[in-house]
């Protein structure tokens, strides 16, 4: 059985993943949903203005309402910059599993922030939510995101092919996981 506790803060040593706020729609814009390069590897639209920042606000804020949302900024403690947004984008209450979403400003990539955002919120799900299964996937071409899954102790489980249409071509969409009794033998 999961426990909804819904999006709480979780403190990294370097960042702050919390929920998001109106206030964070200037460094999202400056620093992620407007750049093409970011969305296009996430599977997202840009957002270029500030109105349509604040209707994507609108919707994540929104979805607080629900005690199974998990959607938080990424917030670098040094500057204080929403550097991306990191997810529980789908929540299975009946089979006990969810899976991870991700995103980094390109300035910031490479630097161990997606890691350790992902390690925090794999914690997060398997003590708080109780999951029996973390999941995450990514096209094969994504090779820094394949990096931080290696990292996180992911188990690879198999690629569903031509997954995705994108640029008049086809790409699989690669799964892997954690389970619960893998996660706690790790610990």
């Amino acid at each position: 059985m999961l426990t909804h506790v819904g999006t709480q803060t979780i403190e990294t040593a370097r960042l702050l993943l919390r929920p998001f706020a109106y206030a964070d729609g200037a460094s999202m814009l400056k620093n992620w949903v407007a750049d093409e390069r970011v969305q296009f590897m996430y599977a997202e639209p840009v957002y270029i203005t500030e109105e349509a920042v604040k209707g994507l606000l609108d919707k994540y804020i929104g979805a607080y309402e629900k005690t199974d949302t998990y959607r938080w900024a990424i917030i670098e403690k040094e500057s204080g910059e929403c550097i991306g947004q990191i997810a529980y984008f789908l929540v299975d209450s009946k089979n006990h599993f969810a899976e991870i979403e991700y995103c980094i400003g390109v300035d910031y990539q490479r630097k161990g922030y997606a890691t350790e955002a992902t390690k925090a919120i794999i914690d997060y799900g398997f003590e708080q939510i109780h999951l029996h299964k973390v999941q995450i996937c990514v096209r094969p071409s994504n090779t820094p995101s394949k990096q931080v899954i290696e990292k996180c102790g992911f188990t690879y489980e198999g690629t569903l092919r031509d997954y995705f249409y994108m640029n008049d071509g086809y790409e699989g969409r690669m799964y892997y996981s954690i389970l619960r009794d893998e996660y706690l033998k790790g610990i």
